[in-house]
C-alpha cells in the first residue's frame, strides 16, 4: 500500500466534513497527564464551534480534568474505501451555564443528540450532565488518499 496524495483541507472542507459526523475523541491535557473520551458533538459551520453535553461522576476523573480549564483536543476521523480524512479542532473548553442559553445556542446543544456513549459505573441519578462550546484556536484537517499496489 502506497500514499498517492495527501492534502490539507480548505477551511470549507474541514467545515463539512465536521457539520457531517457527530462524532469524534475528546483529549484533554493537564499537566503531563493525557485524558481522552469519545464523544458526540453538534458542528456549527457558520461560527466554526463545536458544541458538547459531556456527562460525569461527582469523583470522575473526567470532571476532574475539566475543572482545570485544560487544552482540547477533537479528533474526527473517517475512512471510505482508500480515503482517510481526519480535522482536528485545538482549543480551551468554556463551559456554558445554561441560564446564558439562547434559541441558537440551544439549537447548536440539539445537533449534539443525546450521548452516543453511556458507560458509566455510576447510576443516572449520580451523574451531572454539562454543557460545553469549544471555539478552537486551531482548527485543520488533512485528507490521505491510498493506492493499493
Amino acid at each position: 500500500m502506497t500514499t498517492s496524495s495527501e492534502v490539507e483541507m480548505s477551511a470549507s472542507a474541514v467545515d463539512a466534513f465536521l457539520g457531517r459526523h457527530e462524532t469524534g475523541v475528546l483529549s484533554l491535557a493537564r499537566d503531563d497527564s493525557p485524558y481522552a473520551i469519545p464523544v458526540s458533538y453538534g458542528y456549527d459551520e457558520a461560527s466554526r464551534e463545536a458544541f458538547l453535553r459531556l456527562v460525569s461522576a461527582a469523583d470522575g476523573e473526567k470532571r476532574a480534568f475539566l475543572a482545570s480549564d485544560p487544552e482540547a483536543r477533537l479528533v474526527v476521523h473517517d475512512e471510505a474505501e482508500r480515503v482517510y480524512t481526519s480535522a482536528i479542532a485545538v482549543g480551551t473548553l468554556e463551559r456554558v451555564d445554561p441560564e446564558t442559553l439562547t434559541a441558537e445556542t440551544i439549537a447548536q446543544y440539539g445537533e449534539t443528540r443525546r450521548p452516543l456513549f453511556e458507560m458509566w459505573a455510576d447510576g443516572k441519578p449520580d451523574l451531572d450532565i454539562e454543557l460545553y462550546r469549544l471555539a478552537p484556536e486551531r482548527l485543520t484537517g488533512r485528507k490521505i488518499t491510498v493506492e493499493t499496489e
